[in-house]
């Protein structure tokens, strides 16, 4: 028997909230990808745990992918099991998120240890490195006008004169540039790359945290509605 009236409506706003759910898990995916990719090709960073994050995104997006589908067949065949699956479901999900909102809280600090050593290892291995790994850090440096890890003296060991920075560090770039200029700051920045990086990556979380709190409002809708609508089935059933 087909749920009527005001239960009617909560059956088409679960499915309503199930598209948005199934839209942010495809949202959550791509994030995830991306933040993976700009870590570990764009800034360099190799530090595993540095992992975490993007591919716990990845994850909780592939299971919100398919939960949300699984909801949308629930509410629009009006299935008390599956409804009632998908309820449970997306409760496990919220606490899955707190946990991962507390954890990413107290190692918050961590950010800064991570991109202190990848800058470290990345001036390290820039000298014997390949063509494509030095211009990804020459880009870096660039785009982000700043020259080594703390400062210019971090190239010390780049030239044989202990006074000589990648032309990436110059303010104006040109062949030859960082030849025995490191400490002068009118041709080459000063300011290293470690505190622009790490403002950066602490900014772009601020707008995930955003992001995950509109989802986690959205996913307690869709439990409320979801129980709302098992109450109006097995109500139907009693009928029956």
């Amino acid at each position: 028997m087909a749920v009527e009236g005001g239960m009617k409506c909560v059956k088409y706003l679960l499915f309503f909230f199930n598209f948005i759910f199934w839209i942010c898990g495809l949202a959550l995916i791509v994030v995830g990808v991306l933040v993976q990719v700009s870590l570990h090709k764009s800034f360099l960073i190799r530090d595993a745990s540095a992992s975490a994050a993007p591919i716990f995104i990845i994850a909780v997006g592939v299971v919100i992918f398919f939960i949300a589908f699984f909801g949308c067949c629930g509410a629009w065949k009006e299935n008390h099991c599956m409804v009632t699956t998908f309820a449970v479901l997306l409760t496990l999900i919220i606490l899955a998120e707190i946990a991962a909102a507390i954890l990413g809280y107290v190692y918050r600090n961590k950010l800064s240890i991570v991109v202190q050593d990848s800058l470290t290892e990345m001036i390290s291995n820039y000298k014997n490195s390949s063509a494509e790994f030095k211009k990804t850090v020459d880009d870096l440096q660039e785009v982000w006008k700043c020259c080594g890890v703390n400062n210019a003296s971090d190239w010390k060991n780049y030239g044989e004169d202990k006074v000589t920075v990648p032309d990436s560090c110059c303010k104006n770039v040109t062949v030859g540039c960082g030849k025995g200029t490191m400490t002068d700051a009118n041709k080459v920045y000063q300011k290293g790359c470690h505190d622009a990086l790490e403002t950066f990556l602490k900014e772009n979380i601020q707008w995930v945290i955003v992001a995950a709190l509109v989802i986690a409002v959205l996913q307690i809708m869709g439990i409320v509605f979801s129980c709302l609508l098992m109450r109006g089935i097995r109500s139907g059933y009693e009928v029956m």
